[in-house]
């Protein structure tokens, strides 16, 4: 096997993917919409243009047979599926079987059943429907819900793809921020093969890995604001109290203030930034905070060194977020331009969407708390119809869980209607339930193809798409399925 590249096991595959694609005219690349789906997209995108593969960049928020059958009219002889294609190579191998397209896949989902599949386009791997051009990491066992993103399969695909004097390791920032944006830090830091990739993005001085305040918003938020709004550690007479929060940091001595505009976290020298830091924790200890809530104010933080201090690209928490706005509001193609490097009217365009993201998923949650969840067994639910955007509901769903009337210790699904005669299913679950056995990516294939429809995703987040009307019938489905998970 080789041992070349940034994940050893996956050398293989992305030679073969990296030979294919050379071997292209041209190539069309699909890919999702989300931070992670877009970074995907922006990495493949520059290692194709940089080897001089002429390339046609397109972005779907779903990858159903529709438009796997709209991406085949084409007439691309050779396409290119980032962060999603695994799971639905059972249409997708029909048309590879039928001439239409040849199919080069970097995805981290949990790949078709082998016996769902046209026989003549794929082979068993561990029970995966596979073939010779397929970079995923769960074929080579290593976990793609915590351990390698899209983005980082991109990568991978990427560093194949290296031409003299270009090795594409400047690209690891932008996989690092696909791999934040995907969640899957554990315990606040990518670990795996993701791991690989940030000591890449280091050694090519893009990326720096450091110890800070783990809170949203560091580069950008006011101080008292970057306090109000830190709710993953609710702190008593702080959190959600602006007033609360300027009166502590006024109590620590700080100046709020340079010049007449607010500082930021990132505006701090390093002796204000410890005495912030520790002025929480003891905040937090004489409040009750639990210990266990308390650890997760300091985390590991990604800085991408090439960005300027006190924006939102400094940041890949931050970053990712700023993408989310971008394709989750029809405007992938702004979040592409701003991943390749153009700022001016892409990055203002993105930040205004961003705006609005902001303020979507403010009053979608504020409707949730307002409806409230349903409790079902083993899991909750609500549905929201039309007024929660349904490109968006699924992070809406994950930031109510925890939050007052929703339990943390039970997996959530959230509704949300479609322009179409259908219901966007979105589901979000916790390390802990993780660890107890819950995988939603099974619930939501299963539960869905139980009603006429179908899903997939990872063990911690996943969706589905179903029939309208179906969905008190997909619950009960879903409940049978968790109860059996954590059994």
């Amino acid at each position: 096997m080789t041992t070349t590249g940034p994940v050893p096991a996956l050398a293989d595959r992305a030679a073969a993917c990296a030979d294919r694609l050379r071997a292209a005219d041209r190539v069309l690349l699909a890919s999702h919409i989300d931070a992670d789906g877009l970074t995907s997209a922006a990495i493949a995108t520059a290692a194709l243009s940089r080897a001089g593969i002429p390339v046609e960049t397109v972005f779907k928020k779903q990858l159903d047979a529709a438009e796997i059958e709209s991406i085949a009219a084409r007439e691309y002889d050779t396409v290119l599926f980032t962060d999603f294609g695994s799971g639905q190579l059972d249409v997708i191998s029909e048309h590879v079987a039928a001439g239409d397209f040849e199919a080069i896949i970097a995805d981290h989902h949990q790949p078709s059943d082998p016996g769902d599949c046209h026989p003549d386009a794929v082979v068993d791997t561990d029970g995966y429907a596979d073939f010779e051009t397929h970079l995923n990491p769960l074929l080579e066992g290593i976990n793609g819900a915590s351990e390698l993103s899209g983005a980082g399969a991109a990568y991978v695909l990427a560093r194949a793809l290296s031409t003299e004097g270009t090795d594409n390791r400047d690209l690891a920032a932008l996989a690092v921020v696909g791999a934040v944006g995907d969640m899957q830090a554990v315990g606040g830091e990518l670990v795996g093969a993701n791991a690989g990739l940030v000591e890449e993005g280091i050694d090519a001085d893009v990326l720096e890995e450091g110890t800070d305040l783990s809170l949203y918003g560091k580069q950008t938020r006011p101080l008292p604001k970057l306090l109000e709004y830190a709710t993953e550690v609710p702190i008593p007479g702080i959190s959600n109290d602006q007033a609360g929060a300027t009166r502590f940091l006024e109590g620590l001595g700080l100046s709020l203030k340079a010049n007449g505009d607010w500082r930021t976290w990132a505006d701090l020298s390093d002796d204000e930034r410890q005495t912030v830091a520790s002025g929480l924790v003891q905040r937090a200890v004489e409040r009750g905070v639990p210990a266990d809530k308390i650890e997760t104010l300091i985390g590991t933080t990604y800085t991408l060194t090439a960005e300027p201090r006190g924006t939102e690209l400094r940041d890949a928490s931050e970053f990712s977020t700023l993408l989310n706005a971008t394709a989750r509001y029809e405007r992938a193609d702004v979040g592409l331009a701003v991943c390749l490097g153009e700022r001016d009217a892409p990055l203002e365009r993105a930040r205004t969407l961003l705006s609005n993201h902001r303020r979507n998923l403010s009053e979608g949650l504020t409707l949730v708390k307002e409806r409230g969840v349903t409790q079902a067994g083993t899991v909750q639910w609500f549905d929201a119809g039309d007024a929660i955007r349904e490109t968006i509901v699924g992070i809406v769903a994950g930031m109510a869980l925890g939050t007052d009337g929703v339990d943390s210790d039970k997996p959530i699904i959230a509704f949300a209607s479609t322009d179409e005669d259908e219901t966007k299913v979105s589901s979000r679950a916790t390390g802990p339930l993780v660890g107890r056995g819950v995988d939603l990516s099974v619930v939501m294939h299963d539960a869905a193809q139980s009603v006429g429809g179908d899903g997939g995703g990872h063990d911690i987040a996943a969706g589905a798409t179903i029939p309208a009307g179906e969905e008190s019938a997909f619950i009960e489905a879903a409940d049978k399925i968790i109860s059996e998970q954590v059994s």
